[in-house]
Order: structure tokens, then C-alpha cells, then sequence
């Protein structure tokens, strides 16, 4: 055995299924899941292509494992709180999770094989809703309601030039308001100037809507 397959052996030895799927998230975190494939995790982890097939069968085994890995980071809704808290709680842990793993947000509801972090996640929401009085249909339009403005709001976030205050009073005085003659477009130059005045910050955004969503959620509660 040459020494190039005596250090594939040991590195192959020291695989495991977590292992495998805790590299392929570090790889999509830096790459994105675009260019995640089994042979670039292979090379990742030091070992042959074919010993990973030992722990997934396939990508689609792998993708479901890292997206069941970002679910159990996802905070569940706690039971001994008002269901409104309950969700902010689990759309906020949800949120930042996003932020972490911003190639995930395409892939939550697209497993057809849901692990049991998936499962177990979308079991205690639907439980959360249906004990605060949602009936089964209004518990899945609400559920569904709250996941759109979650993931929605992950992707615009995600695409922001900015992610501070700062960052955002600084580019409006520097690119956006020059861009805005007031002449031309009156009220986004006011709104830009507005924003840099009242030292906006893009992070409040996601609470205002939640509250927004929740407040307008309330009344179903007992809707039929």
C-alpha cells in the first residue's frame, strides 16, 4: 500500500454520517449548495468518493440530512407561553438560522423524505396553533402565512447591499441619494433622507412585520 492510500484508509476511517453532513453544511455556508457535490466533499474531507455513499446513498439523502441539521437549530415553540410569543420566538430563531445557512432557504418544504428534526419542527408549530383555538385548515393558513413572510424575508435580507445602520445611512448619502434627484423622484429622496435621519436599521424590519402578521392572525383564531 503506497502512502497516498495508507492516509486515504485513516481518513476514510475516521468518517461519519455527521461528519459527512457537518462538512457538506460548512461547504454550503461558503459556497453555497450550487457547488456541493459528492465528489467535492470527498476532496473536502480527505477521503474517497465512494465511502461517502456508505453514509448517504445519494445527494438527495445528504441535502435531506443538512436541511433536518438546520431544522433541530431552529428554536421550537415553547408550550408555556401565549401562542403569539410561542411563534415570534420559533420565526426569530428561524430567522437568524436562515442567516447562517442562507442556501437553505430554497430547500425547507422541498424534502420529501423529512427527517425527524423536520418533522418533529413542523409537529410542534401546527400543535402550537391548534391548542391556541386555530382550527386544522386556519392552522395550516396560518402556518403557511408565517412561513411565506419567514423565508421571504430571509431571501430579501439575504440580497441587501447592507447589513448595519450604518452600512445603510453610509450608502444612502454616498449611492442612493445621489441617484434620487428630489425633482425627479420626490418621495423615495424623502424616504432615503427620512431613513439616514432616524438611523434606520434593516434588522427591526423583520419584527415590525412579524407583529404585523400575528396581530392579523389573531382574529382567525376561532374562525371556522
Amino acid at each position: 500500500m503506497s502512502a497516498k492510500e495508507h492516509r486515504q484508509v485513516l481518513s476514510d476511517a475516521g468518517l461519519s454520517k455527521q461528519r459527512v453532513v457537518l462538512e457538506a453544511i460548512r461547504l454550503a455556508d461558503r459556497e453555497g449548495v450550487g457547488g456541493l457535490s459528492m465528489r467535492r466533499l470527498a476532496s473536502t474531507l480527505g477521503a474517497g468518493a465512494m465511502s461517502l455513499y456508505h453514509y448517504v446513498a445519494s445527494k438527495d439523502e445528504l441535502l435531506d440530512a443538512m436541511i433536518d441539521f438546520v431544522f433541530e437549530e431552529i428554536e421550537l415553540p415553547p408550550e408555556e407561553t401565549d401562542w403569539q410569543s410561542a411563534m415570534r420566538r420559533r420565526a426569530v430563531s428561524a430567522q437568524q438560522v436562515l442567516a447562517r445557512h442562507p442556501w437553505a432557504n430554497g430547500l425547507m418544504e422541498s424534502r420529501t423524505s423529512p427527517g425527524p428534526a423536520n418533522l418533529r419542527h413542523h409537529e410542534a408549530v401546527t400543535a402550537c396553533l391548534r391548542r391556541a383555538g386555530f382550527s386544522p385548515l386556519m392552522a395550516t393558513h396560518a402556518n403557511w402565512l408565517l412561513d411565506s413572510y419567514v423565508y421571504g424575508f430571509a431571501l430579501q435580507a439575504a440580497s441587501l447591499p447592507f447589513d448595519t445602520a450604518d452600512e445603510l445611512a453610509e450608502m444612502a448619502e454616498d449611492v442612493y441619494l445621489p441617484q434620487l434627484p428630489p425633482d425627479e423622484f420626490p418621495y423615495l429622496n424623502e424616504s432615503a433622507a427620512a431613513l439616514v435621519d432616524a438611523g434606520f436599521d434593516p434588522a427591526d424590519e423583520f419584527i415590525f412585520g412579524l407583529n404585523l402578521v400575528l396581530a392579523a392572525l389573531e382574529p382567525l383564531r376561532t374562525a371556522g
